[in-house]
């Protein structure tokens, strides 16, 4: 199998935390250059990434499915949580993660220029990462990890959605909506010494300097 990633992108990122955690070797990484020439949709109609390529033409688009089938594929260890409860519990982590807090950035990314600036717009954007947070503070855990005592979906998912939130929202001239709160920002403040989460967190910095040097 093959997965299109990128190094920048949080929900490349995230499937890229779950196969380190699981410790998954036969899946090798690419990023075809068509994806910078905005020619990706000849792989996959979303013309996303990530997509993992089965072979022969066979492709999964989109982070959470993706998440979910190689959960199916290789079961152990699981990530999902122990029990229909705490199963909930990642899975609502990880919407947040995806729905509220990445989706909205990626939204206000059009207004980090203060010269076409609508602050309006980057208002709500902002407004509804801070809405997640919220809900995060919450949801979250107290221990090491965002649920229980063993990493998780929910774990993959929130960590490139924090160095996210934590390295774009001040670009916008907003405040940092992890700023306000209390177990989020423990947890951000722990995930960040994790092995496996600073492998993905060192990538996503390559990416960005990456970016800013033109290379990408």
């Amino acid at each position: 199998m093959k997965l299109h990633t990128g190094d920048l992108s949080p929900y490349s990122s995230k499937v890229r935390m779950q196969i380190y955690a699981k410790g998954i070797t036969d899946i090798k990484f690419d990023l075809d250059p068509s994806f910078r020439q905005g020619k990706f949709s000849t792989i996959s109609p979303i013309g996303r990434i990530p997509v993992l390529d089965l072979g022969d033409g066979d492709i999964i688009p989109e982070s959470e499915i993706i998440c979910e089938y190689l959960e199916e594929v290789y079961p152990e260890p699981s990530m999902l949580g122990v029990g229909p409860r705490a199963r909930a519990e990642v899975r609502t982590i990880s919407r947040i993660a995806d729905i509220y807090l990445m989706n909205n950035i990626f939204m206000a990314l059009p207004q980090l220029s203060r010269k076409t600036r609508n602050e309006a717009i980057r208002d709500l954007f902002v407004a509804q990462v801070t809405r997640g947070m919220g809900a995060l503070e919450r949801h979250i855990g107290s221990g090491d990890f965002a649920i229980g005592n063993e990493m998780t979906i929910a774990d993959c998912t929130l960590v490139p959605a924090l160095w996210m939130c934590q390295n774009t929202v001040p670009m916008l001239d907003a405040p940092n909506p992890l700023d306000t709160t209390t177990k989020v920002a423990a947890y951000w403040e722990k995930i960040q010494k994790n092995e496996i989460a600073a492998k993905v967190l060192a990538e996503m910095e390559r990416g960005m300097q990456a970016r800013l040097d033109g290379s990408e």
